[in-house]
């Protein structure tokens, strides 16, 4: 599918076929599982209930639908990787906890219309490149007075750093809007309009923690997929500088006084009631 943004034709079909190629290599579940504390904070700031039906949005290996499954919800995760739905899978039977886990896409949710209390996604959904045919899909999917829970990097902070680092070597396609513009409130109110009334947009930093600012560029370059993809394309001496720059966005941020890294990456927590 093809859509007219700004007077470019962006085929949003073949940009996707390239991240899905990107989130299969690597093994990015080694980065996201070290955030499973966004999805623990994002479901207690909306409230969840035991009994109520939650949906992941482009899960990855599902860090909100394991933090509702903890709390006796019906989780659904939905993703379009499917290295990482198995190892939602294998995590979810690992803690003996029940997650419907479904290959899908984050702007055409393979879910009937208002299925859902609550539909949530940590750092995921913002990656879809149509931003409104995604918010779209949540709040289709989301029942009347039921709830859309996001955590979203912002784009002042680490992570905008470490995409436009990453952005230096591999340019984003042109007419695709920044995904970390979920991570404004002005932003979502463009998305969702009067759909959705925002009872709760909280900044909150999120601390990465790793040996050193060279661990961190050297683990993402290993397992965070479109990075890994990225790095397999670049000649030794770029690979070289490309890690320079990854090490750089840390050490940027870091708070720690002893060589570890403890840098503070901020995000968005959004919770809204789909009206």
């Amino acid at each position: 599918m093809s859509t007219e943004v700004s007077g470019t034709a962006v085929d949003f079909e073949a940009i996707k076929a390239k991240q899905r190629a990107g989130w299969e290599t690597g093994d990015y579940p080694r980065v996201g599982n070290t955030l499973q504390i966004i999805a623990e904070l994002l479901v207690e700031a909306a409230d969840l209930r035991a009994g109520q039906a939650v949906l992941d949005v482009a899960c990855g290996q599902g860090n909100v639908a394991m933090a509702a499954a903890r709390r006796f919800a019906d989780a659904t995760g939905v993703d379009y990787a499917v290295n990482l739905l198995s190892q939602g899978r294998e995590r979810a039977a690992a803690e003996h906890l029940t997650v419907n886990f479904l290959e899908g896409d984050a702007e055409q949710l393979p879910v009937p219309d208002e299925a859902f209390d609550l539909v949530g996604s940590t750092v995921g959904v913002m990656f879809a490149p149509d931003h409104q045919r995604a918010a779209d899909e949540l709040v289709r999917v989301t029942k009347p007075g039921g709830k859309i829970a996001l955590a979203s990097w912002t784009p002042t902070g680490m992570i905008g750093d470490l995409f436009r680092a990453v952005g230096k070597w591999a340019p984003p396609p042109a007419g695709v809007q920044p995904a970390t513009l979920w991570g404004s409130e002005e932003h979502l109110s463009g998305l969702f309009g009067d759909r959705v009334e925002w009872v709760g947009l909280t900044k909150r930093s999120f601390v990465f923690r790793y040996h050193s600012p060279e661990h961190f560029s050297e683990w993402f370059r290993l397992y965070y997929g479109p990075i890994t993809r990225l790095a397999g394309t670049l000649s030794e001496a770029d690979l070289a500088a490309f890690a320079a720059d990854l090490a750089a966005v840390p050490r940027a941020f870091n708070r720690a006084d002893d060589g570890t890294v403890a840098a503070h990456a901020e995000y968005l927590e959004a919770v809204g009631i789909r009206r």
